[in-house]
């Protein structure tokens, strides 16, 4: 093989990586190439993709570039991988939302706000990488605190948490919409 591209570089790299790679990390990966030029080179593997239709796309999350397959093609995938899509409990997506959007946050903080214990549902999302301890609240107690992880971005395919919806938009989803009336116009006949 001749000398490879870029592109074909950084396509080979995004295929083995585990997580989104930053530019900050190719950069770091790729000292001999310019940065301006990487990323040039993920626009065009983006652009590529695009156009070909392909079984894959590249697309900006959790602050990096990652290779993800179209969710239209997943009862499709689905035969080939056996496992299950994660799942999450009405209390855990409750408490994870809780975290996303008043982080950094304690326990108690988010127990106030739920009105119920949350310490198994905080070590499941431990476990699940979704949340992250910061640090601990310089407070008598010292409580932990908590925020979200890239894991979290990735999942829920945001760049960064200014990708959350806002109240404003999460009531819309809940107001009935309204349709103007249009008047109904007569059917034209051919008979005079």
């Amino acid at each position: 093989m001749a000398t490879p591209s870029l592109n074909a570089i950084i396509e080979a790299m995004l295929f083995v990586a585990d997580s989104p790679m930053t530019v900050d990390r190719l950069s770091e990966l790729l000292p001999e190439y310019e940065r301006a030029a990487i990323r040039i080179a993920l626009q065009e593997l983006r652009d590529d993709y695009q156009a070909r239709h392909a079984g894959i796309h590249l697309v900006e999350v959790a602050g990096g570039w990652q290779l993800r397959t179209w969710p239209e093609l997943m009862p499709y995938l689905s035969r080939l991988v056996k496992g299950k899509p994660p799942r999450f409990s009405p209390s855990a997506l409750e408490t994870l939302a809780i975290v996303a959007y008043r982080q950094p946050i304690t326990r108690q903080e988010v127990e106030y706000l739920r009105g119920v214990d949350t310490g198994a549902v905080l070590k499941s999302l431990l476990e699940k990488r979704l949340i992250r301890i910061l640090g601990k609240k310089d407070i008598p107690g010292r409580p932990i605190i908590y925020g979200t992880t890239r894991e979290f971005l990735e999942i829920f395919n945001l760049n960064d948490l200014k990708g959350l919806p806002t109240l404003r938009e999460m009531q819309a989803l809940d107001e009935v919409p309204v349709f103007e009336v249009q008047e109904e116009l007569p059917l034209k006949t051919d008979n005079p």
